[in-house]
């Protein structure tokens, strides 16, 4: 304690005894025969002068001055004299007055305006204010008029150790990575101090640690904190305090001091491996578990913090690695097994796994610590769970023939309970897929069976669902689809796709298409339809027409020209005369109606004998065969055409003759107009009918038939 306030004393004192030795150099009272005194730098004239006078006295001067200095923090009991301002032109008998102004003139400077002395009247702080600026004037007393112009001149405050270092930004806190190598820096931390860092020590600072050896230290000028000691571990210590201290007077006994505090934290390295906490676990599952369920959970513990203690975890080996999977659980930092694919108790009870915790990032720095894994094994012990029945197939498919006969075996499904205690399995039909009952199943093996007949041509296939229960506990069932197929029967003939109405000319030309037919099969054959047209038995002999397939098309030709039929000739007027009347069509009534005279029928020129026909003129000679004898008007008209139709039938001269009635219109009275093509401006021969080549190849192919040239018709 002596020595500290020793010390003090000397501190104060110093610059008492600098201002007093340098006070003479600073006001200067000139000798008595002296005018004048100079003030910073400038001539004070107090009386009138000759030019030599002036020269000479300013040759004598060896002194300027141009500022005062003042100790701050000075308290004592008076005022403290800071200068004094004197002239030789005063001889006591106040006829000069001082004037003093400027920075702090008269509160906290004070002049006496007789002397001249100069006082600071109140403590003065040099780190509040450092230097005043003020200005002297001497003037006369009586009449206040200057004797000189002003003159200004500075007051500087000594500045004197009052102020302790300062950490402005403390308490600090800084990070270094854990097992860092010797001497790493840490951070700096800077001290302020007030004083004047110009005029001695008070403002030089020293660092030094306190508290925090022997794990830092701190470099005294630079205040640069490193590590004293290598390899710190953060798993054994995260946090350390440093107390630093800045001491001014460059560290010497009795400079004032300041504190702070440091807190410096380890950041973590991945220099620990994962461990599992224990080597094995035991997990149950029942056999009936979801996939993706969660059977358990393992954990590797790792020392490290954030991404340091990041593992993934893996499935390296075991009799359940295609069962089962692990993930990571990045929040828990464990890792989750889970069912890949469904168990079996029944095939397998338990599971062993081998399972691997490893780091996922990794520091090459501590590579030699070993590898940065744990293993761990897992058991899994299977539970039985009751299962509903399984059937022998996923879906089922059948098939059966359209006339299959009724409770007919069409197929079967087989199911089975997987339980060691097998249960009895009763089958039946979800009626809401066969609302029309079409088909049943026996309850005990399974047998699908036909309840009503089958079309092939009304539905092709049928879905239904076959049910399978366990008989000692119904909630156990098991649903498998079954698709049935109908197979096709030729059940069906063929059908013209349209009913078709032919018309015909009466000058018809042989190759003339009159009529193209198609037929439709509803049932479906495998290598498709192929049907064989002729004509009907009847016709079969007939040469006036022909029916010819092209591609699916089927064209009826007239093969034969026909010649006009020659009117008959009439025999008599008073001839009985009968009607044969033919309603074929919705035509005019009795106004629609063209009579057959059986007169034509009894020609008298062929009374006697046979004579050839009109409508084609024959090759041959026809001979006339011995004819019934000649009859009244009252003959027999049924005998007569039977002999007529014989004739006929044996003349090798001529085809068989047909004759076609044909109504144009519908009679006078009738709201349709004619039907009749006879009444067409251009007839089937002189049509053309180029326009079918636009409609695709198979029309192309009709329109050639059809429009056919006259030589080709011919021939």
């Amino acid at each position: 304690m002596p020595e500290r306030l020793a010390e003090m004393l000397l501190d104060l004192w110093t610059p008492l005894i600098i201002l007093w030795i340098t006070l003479p150099s600073c006001i200067y009272m000139a000798p008595m025969n002296q005018s004048q005194v100079l003030m910073n730098g400038s001539r004070l004239e107090l009386s009138r002068l000759s030019e030599e006078q002036r020269i000479l006295n300013r040759s004598k001067r060896g002194w300027v001055w141009n500022q005062m200095f003042v100790l701050e923090e000075f308290s004592g009991p008076e005022p403290i004299l800071v200068g004094r301002l004197h002239t030789d032109l005063d001889p006591g008998s106040k006829k000069i007055k001082y004037i003093l102004s400027g920075d702090g003139a008269g509160t906290i400077f004070q002049i006496n305006d007789i002397t001249g002395d100069i006082h600071a009247i109140k403590r003065l702080d040099r780190e509040e204010k450092a230097e005043y600026t003020l200005t002297a004037q001497a003037v006369d007393w009586e009449t206040n008029k200057p004797l000189e112009p002003p003159s200004e001149f500075i007051i500087k405050v000594q500045d004197i150790n009052d102020n302790a270092p300062e950490f402005l930004n403390g308490p600090y806190h800084a990070t270094v990575p854990e097992m860092s190598i010797l001497g790493t820096s840490v951070t700096n931390v800077t001290a302020t101090d007030a004083d004047d860092p110009v005029y001695g020590n008070s403002a030089k600072l020293v660092y030094s640690i306190l508290e925090g050896q022997p794990y830092f230290s701190i470099e005294p000028e630079t205040a640069i904190i490193k590590t004293a000691l290598p390899n710190m571990d953060r798993e054994a210590k995260e946090e350390y305090l440093v107390v630093i201290q800045a001491k001014d007077m460059g560290g010497h006994s009795g400079g004032l001091s300041g504190t702070t505090t440091l807190t410096v934290t380890l950041t973590d390295v991945n220099d620990n491996p994962p461990k599992f906490a224990q080597s094995l676990y035991h997990f149950s599952v029942p056999e009936d578990v979801v996939l993706g369920t969660a059977i358990g959970r393992v954990k590797a513990n790792d020392q490290d913090i954030g991404e340091n203690a990041q593992s993934s975890y893996d499935i390296i080996d075991g009799d359940g690695t295609a069962l089962f999977e692990v993930t990571s659980d990045a929040q828990a930092q464990d890792g989750v097994i889970r069912l890949r694919k469904p168990l079996d108790f029944e095939t397998k009870k338990s599971y062993t796994l081998k399972v691997e915790a490893a780091n996922v990032h990794t520091d090459p720095r501590f590579s030699s610590r070993g590898p940065f894994k744990d293993t761990a094994t897992v058991k899994i012990v299977v539970e039985d769970a009751d299962e509903p029945p399984v059937f022998s197939s996923p879906t089922y498919l059948l098939e059966v023939h359209e006339n299959a006969a009724l409770n007919s075996v069409i197929g079967q499904v087989t199911a089975r309970d997987p339980d060691i205690t097998s249960s009895p399995i009763r089958f039946s039909i979800d009626r809401h897929t066969d609302l029309e009952r079409q088909f049943n199943i026996n309850a005990d093996d399974g047998k699908i069976t036909l309840a009503t007949p089958l079309d092939r041509e009304l539905s092709v296939w049928h879905n239904i669902t076959i049910i399978a229960t366990e008989i000692r506990n119904h909630s156990q069932i098991s649903r498998v689809p079954v698709a049935i197929k109908v197979l096709d029967v030729n059940d069906n003939a063929p059908e013209f796709a349209s009913e078709y109405e032919a018309f015909l000319c009466e000058n018809g030309k042989p190759g003339q298409v009159i009529q193209t037919v198609s037929a439709m099969d509803k049932d479906d054959p495998k290598n498709g339809h192929y049907f064989l047209y002729s004509l009907l038995p009847e016709m079969v002999n007939n040469p006036n027409f022909t029916i010819k397939k092209n591609e699916v098309i089927v064209v009826l030709f007239v093969t034969l020209r026909r010649h006009k039929n020659e009117p008959l000739i009439i025999k008599d007027d008073e001839d009985v005369r009968e009607n044969i009347i033919r309603y074929d069509d919705e035509g005019g009534g009795e106004e629609d109606t063209e009579a057959f005279d059986i007169a034509t029928l009894q020609n008298p020129d062929g009374i006697n004998g046979f004579l050839p026909r009109k409508d084609i003129k024959p090759d041959l000679q026809f001979m006339p065969r011995q004819g019934l004898a000649p009859v009244p008007n009252g003959v027999d008209v049924d005998e007569f055409i039977n002999v007529r139709l014989h004739e006929a039938d044996n003349d090798p001269t001529a085809p068989p003759y047909d004759s076609i009635q044909i109504y144009g219109y519908e009679g006078r009275g009738s709201v349709a107009g004619s039907l009749s093509s006879l009444e067409s401006t251009t007839s089937d021969s002189d049509q053309n009918f180029d326009y079918l080549s636009d409609w695709g190849p198979r029309f192309k192919r009709l329109g050639e038939l059809y429009s056919v040239g006259e030589s080709d018709k011919e021939t």
